[in-house]
């Protein structure tokens, strides 16, 4: 009977740890979106994941879905596949991006939660978790 228990709780805990280890599914882009994206990392190759971006000017970001986001800094192109929805309406028009990235100095890093806030008003709109950003260079 004890044998039949663990064999029953390994046959029942397999699957879910092994979903624990798929990793997370790529995001969801419209047509649109995902057109967008192609064309602006056309011609260039994805490095290693880092952890945090070497440095940020909200200007110098493009919002390609509600959760990914391109950042552009010292010539390369950082893209942000971040859980949950930064930007609701897939949009930066009419948004600020806040972030809490007071334990990494101020930079943009894995792990910091974002916040987008309507610029007229400053009411939340959306919320996510930055993961880590992929570097893509010319070759």
């Amino acid at each position: 009977m004890i044998a039949f228990r663990s064999t029953l709780a390994a046959l029942v805990a397999a699957p879910l740890l092994a979903s624990c280890f798929a990793g997370e599914p790529p995001p969801d882009r419209n047509p649109q979106g995902q057109a967008l994206l192609a064309q602006r990392l056309a011609g260039k190759v994805a490095g290693n994941p880092v952890n945090c971006l070497p440095s940020y000017r909200t200007g110098d970001l493009e919002v390609i879905d509600r959760d990914t986001i391109l950042f552009e800094a010292g010539g390369t192109t950082y893209l942000q596949n971040a859980s949950g929805y930064c930007y609701p309406s897939g949009s930066a028009a009419g948004y600020v991006l806040v972030t809490t990235g007071i334990a990494s100095g101020g930079r943009l890093c894995d792990g910091d939660v974002a916040r987008t806030v309507t610029s007229s008003g400053g009411f939340t709109a959306g919320s996510c978790t930055l993961n880590p950003f992929v570097p893509y260079r010319r070759p």
